[in-house]
């Protein structure tokens, strides 16, 4: 029997105070009921001054420690769109941070379908046979590229983090990845970008404007497309597993929009009481939505030990992916 990848922990971080929907309403020409009834978000959290996407994934993934039992993993992959810096990568200083100073540590840059692309390495890792255990993060910080200005992306997205800890386990385990589903379209990367701070531009030798250092979105070519890839992705995931949808028990989407959330549901015959919902307290966490839902879900008892999951995120790139498990007896922290 090969190695499978199975999850023994999970953790979460968010920053600060939430940032509620009226808050927003002060600075941008917006209601909370219009937010609400376009996203179904209510408030998010950001980071604050002096702060940066490694504070999160290193809370985020003490705790995925803790929640393990201490394992002390072999490797770190950390998905993030949001580095500290360009360069060097933040995974390192996240691991030695973590008292991990010599592993493997490395990112992973696949936006929203971060912490799906993250699973899959991580896995392989320990299919492998390189590690018995690795830690997997997803977190990110987009208020800091986010247009102040801008109300279609400036009420959608929050920072935070999300980690698990995979380990050496037999298929059989609970916890242990089923099916892994992932792809890409790179013809449509511009539906989702920060046009500066790139080699593209950096060597046109032209200085960039503040509005090219921020997110930019096409919300409905978006919105079509997510819904598009993840169902297709869903399908595969599913047919892969030896799974039908009636056996799903939860779908925990990336935490992008409600309406998104709702219809992947829908294109998929799955009730869209199954589909998990974090998004109303945190926003679009990028590659942190997954394992912060998860946490959120397992902590409530949305998710249960036993509980068929199907796990499934569209990004920029663009990027989508899937994955099936069966829920594992673990702690959040």
């Amino acid at each position: 029997m090969s190695r499978a990848a199975v999850i023994a922990g999970i953790g979460s971080s968010v920053p600060g105070p939430a940032i509620t929907n009226d808050m927003i309403s002060e600075r941008l020409d917006t209601t909370d009921e219009w937010i609400r009834g376009r996203t179904g978000i209510t408030a998010r959290h950001w980071i604050g001054p002096g702060q940066a996407t490694s504070d999160l994934a290193v809370e985020a993934g003490s705790r995925a420690i803790e929640s393990a039992g201490g394992d002390r993993p072999d490797a770190v992959v950390l998905a993030t769109t949001t580095p500290d810096y360009p360069c060097p990568a933040t995974a390192p200083e996240v691991a030695w941070r973590l008292g991990l100073p010599s592993v493997a540590a490395f990112d992973v840059g696949a936006v929203c379908s971060g912490f799906l692309y993250g699973l899959a390495a991580g896995a392989g890792l320990i299919s492998a046979g390189f590690a018995d255990n690795v830690m997997v993060i997803g977190a990110d910080t987009f208020s800091t590229i986010l247009d102040p200005a801008d109300r279609s992306t400036g009420v959608v997205f929050g920072d935070g983090a999300g980690a698990v800890i995979l380990r050496s386990g037999e298929e059989t385990t609970p916890g242990a990845l089923m099916a892994l589903d992932l792809g890409s379209d790179g013809a449509s990367a511009n539906l989702i970008t920060v046009p500066a701070g790139g080699s593209r531009q950096r060597s046109t030798k032209s200085a960039a404007t503040t509005a090219d250092t921020y997110l930019k979105m096409a919300g409905r070519e978006v919105l079509r497309e997510s819904v598009v890839r993840m169902a297709e992705s869903c399908r595969s995931a599913i047919r892969q597993t030896g799974w039908t949808v009636a056996d799903v028990d939860r779908l925990v989407p990336h935490q992008a929009n409600i309406r998104i959330v709702h219809r992947v549901a829908d294109e998929l015959g799955l009730a869209r009481a199954r589909a998990v919902v974090d998004l109303d307290r945190v926003g679009n966490t990028s590659a942190a939505s997954i394992p912060l839902a998860l946490a959120r879900a397992a902590t409530d008892g949305t998710v249960q030990p036993g509980h068929k999951l199907l796990l499934t995120a569209f990004g920029g790139g663009l990027t989508w992916g899937s994955a099936t498990l069966m829920w594992p007896d673990v702690k959040p922290i």
